[in-house]
Parts: C-alpha cells; sequence; structure tokens
C-alpha cells in the first residue's frame, strides 16, 4: 500500500499549484479525431449524413457541416457545435438538397478552432465542384503550405486540410480524380478522406491505415463511406468492408472503381481505435470493439490481478475492459461510478471552488456498493492524471478501503502527430514518472498497466511484431510509422524539390 494523501483540502492545493493537473477534466482524455461520412445515389443523402453524423458525434463534438450535390450544384451547411444543435430543423435538410453528400464532425487537432476551418471544404475548380472531409493529420501539411503560399496560393484556413484541396488545383493532371491521386501521393500522416464531386463519390484511406474507413451499402444501392460502422447502422446498411490502407474508392453513374496508387506498405492501423477511439458497438477491421475491449481486460486480468471485492468502471470508456477483467479475475463487476449523461462541454462553472468538483458533475460515486470494499478501478488510460487523480479521492470518500487502479492501455508516453489531440510530451503523466511515481500521485494503493503484448494479444491474438508492428502504437512506443517532416525541419529541401515536380504516374 502506497501513502497517500486524499483529502479535499490537499487535492484542491494538487490542483491548483501543480502544472500537469489541469483545472478541468476534458484535458485529461484523448480528444477524438474526427468523422466522415458520405453517400451517394440517394434522394434523401443529407438527411442520411445528418444521421450518420449523429452515430459519429463521439468522434468531434466542436463543429459538423455538410456538402450535398444536386445536378452539378453544390450546397454547404456548418456550424459550431453538435450535430443535434445545428441540423434539427426541416428548413437545414431542404438547404442542402441532391443525391449524394459528404459529412464531417470535429474536433480540432491540426488549425485550431473557428468556423473557418469546419468541413466538409468546397471549393470551385477548373474541372468542378470539389468538396472534401478528412480525418487525420498530415505530418508535412506546414512544409506544403509554405511551398504553394511562396506559388500564390490564397489559403482560407489554418486546417491542414486545405493543403489538400490546393495540391488537388494546381495539379497538372486532366481528370479530377487524378488530380485528386496526384494531391494524395504528396502528402504524408494519416488521412481517411470521403471527397465529392459533380458525378462521383470518393473514398481514401492513407497507405498505412492509420485512420479508418468503412465501405457501407443501402438495399436501393445507395453506397455510404463512413468513419465508423455504427454510422452505417443508424440508416439501416450493410457492412461491405474496410477500404482498404491505400486504396482509392470511386463510385459514380458507371459503377465502382478502385485503385492502389501507392507503394505498398504493412498496414498500421492506429490500436487505439480499439481501445478509446470507436463506439463500442462499431467493428474495426471486422472485429467487434466491444468483444476486443472485453478481451483487454481479460488479458489485464491474467496480467495483474490482485485480491478485491469489486471491479468498478470508470464510465463509460471502461466498462467492456471491466466486464472482461471482473470475468477472468472471478470478482463481482459492479457499477461503482454513475456517470451522470446531461452535463455537457459548455456547463458554466463560475470559482475555482465549483471548477475542482468538476469530476462530480459527470460521475458520482455509488456509496452503497463502494463503503468498506477492496475495489479494483479499470480506466481505459491515464493522460495527464487530472481525472485519476479526482476519481480515486471520490471512491475513497465514498468509504473504500483500498482503490487499485488498472489501466486497459500501455503508459501513453508520447504525443501523436496522425489526427488525435493529445497533450505536449512534458504534459503526459508516463514520460516523467514511474508506475510507482504514477501511483502515489494519483493517490491510488496501486497501479498497473496492460503490456503491449497484452494489448496485442486482445486485438490480434499474438505478441507484438516488434520488427514490424501490426498496428501504430506510437503513443505507447515512441515509434512512428511515418516521417515526421514539420516536426524535423530538415526535411523541407527534400520536400519542396519533390513538389517542385511534376508527379508520379499511376
Amino acid at each position: 500500500m502506497t501513502d497517500h494523501n486524499s483529502s479535499p483540502l490537499a487535492l484542491k492545493a494538487l490542483l491548483q499549484t501543480n502544472p500537469f493537473v489541469s483545472n478541468t477534466c476534458e484535458d485529461d482524455k484523448f480528444h477524438d479525431e474526427c468523422g466522415v461520412f458520405g453517400i451517394c445515389k440517394h434522394p434523401e443523402a443529407s438527411a442520411h449524413t445528418v444521421l450518420g453524423l449523429h452515430a459519429l458525434q463521439h468522434r468531434g463534438q466542436e463543429a459538423a457541416g455538410v456538402v450535398s450535390c444536386d445536378n452539378k450544384i453544390f450546397h454547404s451547411h456548418k456550424s459550431l457545435g453538435h450535430v443535434s444543435d445545428n441540423f434539427n430543423s426541416k428548413p437545414v435538410i431542404e438547404s442542402l438538397p441532391g443525391d449524394s453528400a459528404i459529412g464531417h464532425v470535429r474536433y480540432s487537432t491540426a488549425g485550431g478552432a473557428g468556423l473557418r476551418n469546419v468541413q466538409p471544404l468546397f471549393a470551385d475548380l477548373a474541372t468542378g465542384g470539389f468538396a472534401v472531409a478528412h480525418n487525420g493529420n498530415l505530418t508535412n501539411s506546414l512544409t506544403l503550405r509554405q511551398f504553394l503560399v511562396s506559388k500564390g496560393a490564397i489559403f482560407q484556413s489554418t486546417s491542414d486540410s486545405e493543403v489538400i484541396m490546393h495540391l488537388v488545383a494546381t495539379s497538372t493532371y486532366l481528370n479530377l480524380i487524378d488530380r485528386f491521386i496526384d494531391a494524395l501521393r504528396r502528402i504524408e500522416g494519416a488521412f481517411a478522406i470521403v471527397a465529392l464531386t459533380k458525378d462521383s463519390l470518393i473514398g481514401a484511406r492513407d497507405p498505412l491505415g492509420v485512420r479508418p474507413l468503412v465501405l457501407g451499402k443501402l438495399s436501393d444501392d445507395s453506397y455510404i463511406f463512413a468513419s465508423e460502422t455504427c454510422a452505417l447502422d443508424i440508416i439501416g446498411a450493410d457492412y461491405i468492408r474496410d477500404v482498404e490502407p491505400g486504396e482509392v474508392v470511386t463510385i459514380n453513374d458507371k459503377g465502382i472503381h478502385s485503385v492502389k496508387p501507392f507503394p505498398i506498405q504493412k498496414p498500421r492501423p492506429c490500436i487505439f481505435e480499439h481501445v478509446y477511439f470507436s463506439r463500442p458497438d462499431s467493428l474495426c477491421g471486422g472485429t467487434s470493439i466491444y468483444k476486443v475491449r472485453k478481451h483487454i481486460g481479460k488479458e489485464l486480468a491474467k496480467e495483474s490481478q490482485i485480491k478485491a471485492d469489486l471491479v468498478v468502471p470508470v464510465p463509460d470508456s471502461g466498462t467492456p475492459a471491466a466486464i472482461g477483467y471482473a470475468q477472468q479475475a472471478g470478482i463481482p463487476f459492479e457499477l461503482g461510478i454513475i456517470r451522470n449523461h446531461y452535463v455537457g462541454r459548455t456547463f458554466i462553472e463560475p470559482s475555482d471552488q465549483i471548477r475542482h468538483l468538476g469530476v462530480k458533475l459527470k460521475h458520482n460515486a455509488n456509496r452503497g456498493e463502494l463503503e468498506g470494499k477492496i475495489v479494483v478501478l479499470i480506466d481505459d488510460s491515464i493522460v495527464r492524471g487530472t481525472t485519476s487523480i479526482k476519481i480515486v479521492d471520490m471512491v475513497r470518500q465514498a468509504g473504500a478501503k483500498e482503490v487499485h487502479m488498472r489501466i486497459a492501455s500501455p503508459p501513453t508516453r508520447s504525443p501523436c502527430y496522425y489526427g488525435v489531440d493529445t497533450p505536449e510530451k512534458d504534459k503526459l503523466l508516463a514520460s516523467h514518472m514511474t508506475i510507482e511515481e504514477m501511483t502515489k500521485y494519483i493517490g491510488a494503493d496501486s497501479l498497473d498497466f496492460i503490456s503491449i503484448d497484452g494489448l496485442y494479444r486482445a486485438v490480434c491474438e499474438a505478441d507484438r511484431n516488434n520488427e514490424a508492428p501490426q498496428y501504430c502504437d506510437a503513443c505507447f512506443t515512441d515509434e512512428y510509422p511515418t516521417t515526421l517532416t514539420d516536426k524535423d525541419q530538415n526535411d523541407t529541401p527534400k520536400q519542396i524539390s519533390f513538389l517542385n515536380d511534376i508527379g508520379p504516374k499511376f
């Protein structure tokens, strides 16, 4: 058992003085990247797109947008806030006519917040109207932007996604699809893109498949691209398959056309989709996210089991792993923490005293289950440690005898450059503390994380291949699968030379 001081005054002092602890709990979770959706050949394309964005709302809560195409004329509606706040009336949907549409929900990563960065982005090009919705981050976007500006490009946003639009506009190829592929061959990093032209719906995924994208179909021959399968379920569409890494799929009146214009690479999809980002009712790579998270909990119990009275999830993201842990350990699963689902991001916190109660606005201890018990708390990750400090203290205040924390992912030591909003490296608790130091810091009796091999066994039934990892796990290992041109400015001259070329054939 470790020493801890869990009094409210001590906690308040810690929150006020420690630079690694935020005043709110919003900073202590990875913020989901973005969500994209597209549909073609459907008379109610915009309404279906809005429904799809509802299902993807967990991937981005700052803004939402839809662009539709009606007989080669494009229409757009974009707003800050949730989908339900901005696409909740018949006039809005009627302002987006056409049988094809794409949509986007956003949490700002590259570019910052603001209406000008809300997607989908649209431009009238020499080859016709073109709209793009992008999930991911380009790791050479600043280098590309500097080059394009030096050639006279005028940017309307600070989003890295606008770089793609300019690359398409300045490509020397004649066909718009060829221009789009040419643009994709010039970018680095992670992307799942849904694009709309006057006659085609396009879905594209980066060569490593870091960000997810699936293909679905309605019974009336309408096709859909979406970040997750839960967006197919909400409109009654069937899941066909994942868009493959490095694949560009074009759907129009001529049918479905697929090309792979990039050099073949071993896929490295984001492993954190399985841990946290995707909804538990989605499929990722054809595998149930819910089942994988239960398997993660079981592997965690095999590696780090302890005698306890209860297994309690930190809701909601820790619940499936906690079920798996409880089943493997033979310890009762209980909802020892109850989440208030009606506290939104815009809750007004008028004073420091109220602000420090941030967790209790969202979570409350179930004293009747916790009092006098030895409790195992299961959460998906620890980022800054803010939430863990407050949750552990809350469970203690409810009378728990001991509080042992188990985390359903390895220690997060490095930031993500591929479309996930993570703190800088020195703000990540695991980057500068040992597990023993973290245990004392959050006030738990013990703390442990699943191993990287344990996580891989839960996800793909095999240990991590250290020579050729099966997933992108840079946030845990600091091993990034692509070059990080903007991070390493020494690569800039090479990129500018590359951009001066017409572009590779495909």
